[in-house]
């Protein structure tokens, strides 16, 4: 009798994902769809960490109570689109003071010329020309240290976020070179579907809700009449025909949007409007959109009036995000020479 061999198959270690957004007050349907819906479906696959990152909205000027309030209407938005606490670590920025503690180490490993070839510094910069603080300049190194203190395998990005990702690289590779392996480097990730939604109002440019045309992007949370007359505006071009292609990017864009809410090709969808005018279809995209929001809006109405539960959740994430970015902060701190705490 053959004697029978039992095996133990390790289960693969789930990948760990990164990301942060700041609370600017209004979340538009283009970071929900380019980053808060991704952030959801994430969740299953890989171990994920999410932050609030208020630390990185004060290089422009906030009002306190109403940066307070952003902050957590901010928490509690996120949860409503399907951050799920028991399956990712999602936290509050300033609540883990590590982040500060290793954006001035990073600092000391970032070069000048660096952060000055940084696009986004460059635009901010041209914006706000009365406050071109150093915080304005050097965030990006906080924001390497958002990323490296949890030693994350993926940062998810849109193409505007690349050039900070790859200083993140720069700066990690920088550091484990000098004082060998202490961060992983890591990769992006950029989601396949939805990525980049644009302004209704100008589709050559991605929305915005800095945009002073309040018509060019849609909130979240803004009332389902003003959803679908933002959509009822939305520029389009001198033919009639809802199909992708050049030259047409107001339609372009609007297919993408009712593509990435519906789930529907471009194909399915200029097949649907066949023969039908833009006024149909763009009344279709803001229908679709409002039935999308929805339950996100029902959500937050619940979270928003549950303060002592928004506390406990935010509470709790910051004491697991401590435990795990301490790791890394004192391992960096050893290796160039600070005495133990």
């Amino acid at each position: 009798m053959s004697e029978e061999i039992k095996t133990t198959q390790t289960p693969e270690k789930k990948k760990r994902i990164f990301s942060a957004i700041q609370p600017s007050g209004t979340i538009t349907l283009g970071n929900y769809i380019g980053a808060l819906r991704n952030w959801v479906k994430l969740q299953d696959d890989y171990e994920c960490i999410f932050a609030v990152a208020d630390l990185h909205a004060i290089t422009v000027r906030q009002d306190p109570k109403i940066f307070k309030k952003n902050i957590l209407e901010a928490y509690a938005l996120f949860l409503a689109c399907g951050i799920d606490t028991s399956k990712s670590m999602f936290f509050i920025q300033s609540h883990v003071h590590t982040h500060a503690e290793l954006a001035w180490i990073l600092n000391c490993y970032t070069q000048f010329g660096e952060l000055s070839r940084m696009t986004q510094f460059k635009d901010k910069s041209s914006k706000h020309a009365d406050n071109v603080n150093a915080g304005l300049f050097t965030y990006p190194s906080l924001m390497a240290a958002d990323i490296l203190l949890y030693q994350a395998d993926l940062v998810p990005i849109g193409a505007d976020q690349k050039q900070h990702l790859e200083l993140a690289r720069n700066i990690a590779d920088r550091f484990n070179g000098i004082y060998g392996k202490t961060f992983t480097v890591p990769d992006g990730y950029i989601p396949k579907v939805g990525a980049r939604i644009r302004s209704l109002q100008d589709p050559t440019k991605k929305m915005s809700k800095s945009d002073e045309n309040v018509n060019s992007w849609v909130a979240i949370l803004d009332k389902p009449e003003t959803i679908m007359k933002k959509f009822k505006r939305a520029v389009t071009d001198s033919e009639s025909r809802v199909c992708v292609g050049e030259g047409k990017d107001g339609i372009n864009n609007l297919i993408g949007i009712m593509s990435a809410v519906t789930g529907k090709t471009a194909e399915s969808i200029t097949a649907e409007f066949e023969g039908k005018g833009y006024g149909d279809f763009k009344t279709a995209v803001g229908e679709a959109v409002v039935e999308e929001v929805r339950p996100i809006q029902e959500r937050f109405e619940q979270y928003i009036n549950d303060k002592a539960y928004l506390e406990e959740q935010y509470r709790k994430g910051a004491e697991f995000a401590l435990n795990i970015s301490r790791r890394t902060l004192d391992k960096a701190m050893k290796k160039i020479g600070y005495l133990p705490k």
